[in-house]
């Protein structure tokens, strides 16, 4: 029997002396596409966090504050996904003058993205869109098997919104991400895990869900 990629047993989650889940057991499989939804502060970002720090070497994560270097290019910030790759000299290198590999790598993700034009302008130059979608190419450009990500799209448009997941969802074998658009993470996601007051509420498939039947959740 293969051991679930992420393991919660009876376990209980937060920060400090606040507990923000309770008693949570939950397993995720490799290869599962799941969206977590709940009302802010229901714990999806503690939950995510912790799913990470079981794998850290097979995830990129996209957290929600997106830990973009402000004062750093959208090339430089999309590089960072690989600091853990190279050497200190190699990646001071990059950092002074672009090597040729890297520069055709993250140009071609960053051309996917609609990032091609911005990527010799500071992050701290963006909209929010555009630096979400920078943390997201920096996420994709490590090139993990698993992704996680906390409203990973949220900052950008609807349309933007289907084609972005499409693309995490290829990329990846596993993704667990939080949403707030319940449409999409019923559209994109095979199994829907709702949490509300420190527990899981609900954890189904997504064929078998509605729209109109996620709402008690927000209530």
């Amino acid at each position: 029997m293969v051991a679930p990629l992420f393991q919660l047993s009876n376990q209980s989650l937060g920060y400090g002396a606040q507990t923000v889940l309770q008693n949570l057991s939950l397993n995720i499989a490799t290869g599962e596409k799941v969206a977590l939804i709940g009302k802010s502060g229901s714990g999806k970002s503690t939950l995510l966090k912790r799913f990470y720090n079981q794998q850290p070497q097979q995830c990129a994560i996209v957290p929600q504050q997106l830990g973009l270097v402000p004062i750093l290019s959208v090339f430089h910030n999309i590089y960072m996904g690989r600091l853990h790759q190279h050497s200190n000299l190699y990646n001071l290198i990059n950092l002074i003058s672009p090597q040729q590999q890297p520069r055709q790598q993250i140009q071609a993700l960053a051309t996917q993205l609609g990032l091609d034009e911005l990527l010799w302008r500071s992050v701290d130059q963006l909209s929010g869109g555009q630096q979400q979608r920078t943390a997201l190419a920096r996420a994709l450009y490590r090139n993990c098997p698993v992704f996680i990500g906390d409203e990973p799209v949220s900052s950008v448009d609807e349309f933007q919104s289907e084609s972005l997941l499409q693309l995490i969802n290829q990329q990846h074998s596993t993704v667990v991400v939080a949403l707030h658009d319940r449409k999409l993470a019923l559209h994109h996601y095979q199994r829907i895990i709702g949490l509300k007051q420190g527990k899981v509420v609900l954890d189904a498939r997504s064929a078998s869900l509605t729209v109109e039947q996620l709402a008690f959740i927000y209530q």
